[in-house]
């Protein structure tokens, strides 16, 4: 069984004063920062990744300028052990492993059959996510709206369609991940080689590319297929 990160222990502690012992309530804000992570004998860095773990949960909500707070909504939550985090974690890997299938096809038909307008927008929203990371910004909407460019790309209606699951699964990767730094890193290599593939409408090689993106993700995630 794979070992626990300290992260996910806790994201645990946290899920079970919450939703088990009832130690907070809905609505009710966290303790700061310095405070919780000094009780639980944490870094700050590490309950900042136990808090997105939960946040993408819908345990706790974090609000800009005023803290994280527990959710409104989480008396509904049953609890049986830990498992939703389990669960969370199935998702996003069902959530990759169809990326990996249809995203690299899309790669390749948008290389042939975008306009010139459309490829310039391919190529300026990968520019954007780049400079997101450079400059040490969030970059789930620059991301999410790469892909949705390249999607956009193929003119095939039904892979537009699956834009919910892209951006679904972007977010999910952006807040749930514990290895966010190692996924930045790659992302802007991986981009940059997909990049170059769009600016020469190498089809075969942008496809190419966008495996090799989708596969360094999920590797880095421990996502096993």
């Amino acid at each position: 069984m794979e070992k626990k990160s300290r992260a996910q222990q806790v994201a645990e502690q946290l899920y079970s004063r919450i939703v088990v012992e009832k130690g907070l309530r809905p609505g009710e804000k966290l303790p700061n920062e310095v405070d919780l992570a000094g009780e639980l004998g944490v870094s700050r860095a590490t309950l900042r990744e136990a808090i997105r773990t939960l946040a993408a949960q819908g345990v706790l909500e974090v609000r800009r300028g005023k803290g994280t707070f527990v959710s409104e909504t989480v008396e509904e939550m049953d609890d049986f052990g830990f498992s939703s985090l389990e669960r969370i974690r199935g998702q996003l890997r069902d959530l990759f492993e169809l990326r990996s299938i249809f995203e690299p096809r899309a790669a390749a038909l948008a290389c042939r059959r975008a306009t010139e307008e459309e490829l310039a927008d391919i190529l300026a929203c990968g520019r954007e996510v780049e400079r997101c990371i450079r400059a040490g910004e969030d970059r789930a909407r620059a991301d999410r709206a790469f892909h949705a460019a390249i999607v956009r790309g193929t003119h095939n209606e039904f892979l537009v369609r699956l834009l919910p699951l892209i951006d679904q699964a972007v977010s999910a990767a952006l807040t749930a991940g514990e290895h966010q730094q190692q996924l930045a890193e790659d992302t802007c290599r991986d981009h940059a080689l997909l990049m170059e593939f769009f600016r020469k409408r190498d089809g075969e090689g942008a496809g190419y590319a966008m495996a090799i993106h989708m596969r360094h993700s999920m590797d880095v995630m421990g996502l096993e297929v």
